[in-house]
């Protein structure tokens, strides 16, 4: 029963392409998901990349500051990850290319299959950007030092890693479109509220 019940609650929409279910039987379940911390940690992290990448100057030390700050909320968001709340932690979300290949398989097929945490492609896009926002930080500091003052490098891979960073979160935001209306849930609405709400057939 133990087990009947972790697959139900982790496997909460699926459904099979020319499926028309009667609209009578339809229901929605609702999960808490995200925590203060992680919806705290994402928005802030947003409209910080946001004011570094288009209203500030990279000669002024309020852009330096903000990175620091970046690279402070990425380190917090790593011990959260192993000491937070369940859907917070790496181990709710490995790595997984089965997975990732299983999710595309299912929206080239049209077969839903909402996850009640981070899917397969999200949890690879998360461990991206946290790696990716380490990189741009630590190369920004590089910069700054003495040891590195005027070497070409540093601002090389400074500038790939904001580039790689931009075009991560572009994908990240049409993704987040794409799978909320596809699978009718409101993503971003989530990771405001930290609930999701999912609909349910009962055949």
């Amino acid at each position: 029963m133990a087990q009947k019940d972790a697959v139900f609650s982790e496997i909460t929409a699926l459904d099979r392409p020319g499926s028309r279910p009667d609209s009578d039987t339809k229901t929605q379940t609702s999960h808490r998901v995200w925590d203060p911390f992680v919806r705290l940690f994402h928005w802030s992290v947003a409209a910080l990349f946001v004011a570094n990448a288009f209203f500030t100057s990279p000669k002024h030390d309020l852009h330096h500051w903000i990175g620091y700050s970046i690279a402070g909320l990425v380190g917090a968001r790593i011990l959260w990850g192993v000491f937070g709340s369940r859907h917070a932690r790496f181990r709710d979300f490995p790595p997984s290319a089965a997975g990732a290949l299983s999710q595309l398989r299912d929206m080239a097929t049209g077969r839903r299959h909402a996850h009640i945490g981070h899917s397969p492609l999200g949890a690879l896009m998360i461990y991206n950007l946290l790696v990716t926002l380490l990189v741009i930080a630590g190369s920004g500091w590089l910069m700054t030092t003495d040891a590195y003052w005027g070497v070409k490098w540093p601002k090389d891979l400074h500038e790939i890693a904001v580039n790689w960073a931009e075009f991560s979160i572009a994908a990240h935001i049409a993704a987040v479109i794409y799978e909320s209306l596809r699978l009718r849930v409101n993503l971003a609405r989530a990771m405001i509220t930290g609930r999701k709400d999912f609909r349910r057939d009962e055949r």
